[in-house]
């Protein structure tokens, strides 16, 4: 993985994914005490990095590939990233879906015209059930972050803050599989070396973290939370590598501080932003680092939330 990679897919990305905002907010900074840059991905094309992602990479497929179509696993984002791109450049989709998917996610998944398969969590491996169809149906596999032109294309969307907003002191991403924070860590040395980069997950899944920790790719039970886009039970082999050379710290958040940073976003800001894309303002919110004075960037990944979802969470907890 390089910086030209991501340079690469920036150029092909050129006027197919959305160049979205950067926010700041008076407020936000008053109470973080800094500067705050936020990228608001959930404006991005089916509302979340992804796109940038899984439209790098089919886009690179050659034709016979293409017509054979291509198959993913994901719980959401990914797999309407690759629909939509699928449907964009006339690639037969197939994506491996929990059952307990948002609707929202699924729903959209489906209208872009994938054809998903369901599985249980607790009972059936994603990636066995993917390899499997794959090779029954002679698909090409395109994983949701342990890929060269994942990386490279979620790697534009802090290029693309780096662009706008540098200099910047810090950057908070956050973490599933850590093809974003991965990329984002790479467009930093490039960009802004002097930047810190930290990934941000969710208490209940801190494999990352613990990988980080010890130097050891850890695995861990499929996690318990509501940041649905980081229930991966490990990095991936390529993104640890990246995260282990170009990070400078993982931090956790709970679901109830992940659900303020929510609120906040929908109530002060007015951005929908789903519980995985606010991980990083959570952190930045609730004191996992002290950056008095700093210009820091938070990548809002994603806002593709059920309202009624959002609406139940928000009742728990009051106004930050």
């Amino acid at each position: 993985m390089t910086f030209a990679r991501i340079q690469d897919a920036a150029q092909r990305l050129a006027g197919i994914a959305r160049r979205t905002p950067v926010m700041t907010s008076r407020t936000l900074n008053d109470a973080c005490n800094c500067e705050v840059f936020l990228k608001c991905e959930n404006f991005q094309r089916m509302g979340a990095f992804k796109f940038r992602g899984a439209y790098n990479a089919l886009s690179r497929l050659d034709e016979t590939q293409k017509r054979c179509g291509v198959i993913t696993y994901s719980s959401g984002n990914h797999a309407q990233a690759v629909a939509l791109s699928g449907k964009l450049l006339r690639i037969p989709t197939t994506i491996v879906m929990p059952k307990d998917a948002p609707k929202v996610k699924l729903q959209a998944t489906r209208a872009y015209g994938a054809e998903v398969v369901l599985y249980d969590r607790a009972e059936d491996s994603r990636e066995h059930l993917a390899q499997t169809i794959q090779q029954e149906r002679g698909l090409a596999l395109i994983p949701p972050f342990d890929h060269p032109n994942i990386i490279a294309g979620q790697g534009t969307a802090a290029m693309e803050l780096f662009e706008e907003a540098a200099p910047l002191d810090a950057l908070l991403v956050p973490c599933g599989g850590g093809g974003l924070l991965g990329g984002s860590a790479i467009s930093a040395r490039w960009l802004a070396p002097e930047c810190r980069v930290y990934g941000v997950e969710p208490e209940a899944g801190n494999d990352g973290k613990r990988s980080f920790e010890s130097g050891v790719l850890q695995r861990i039970a499929s996690p318990d939370t509501i940041a649905d886009g980081a229930r991966t039970q490990s990095l991936g082999q390529l993104t640890f590598a990246l995260i282990r050379a170009h990070v400078q710290g993982m931090l956790t958040v709970s679901d109830d501080e992940l659900i303020q940073a929510m609120r906040f976003l929908w109530e002060r800001l007015k951005l929908v932003v789903e519980p995985t894309g606010a991980l990083g303002l959570a952190a930045l919110w609730h004191g996992r680092l002290s950056l008095p004075g700093k210009r820091v960037g938070v990548i809002l990944s994603g806002g593709n939330v059920d309202l009624e979802t959002a609406c139940g969470l928000f009742s728990k907890v009051t106004a930050p």
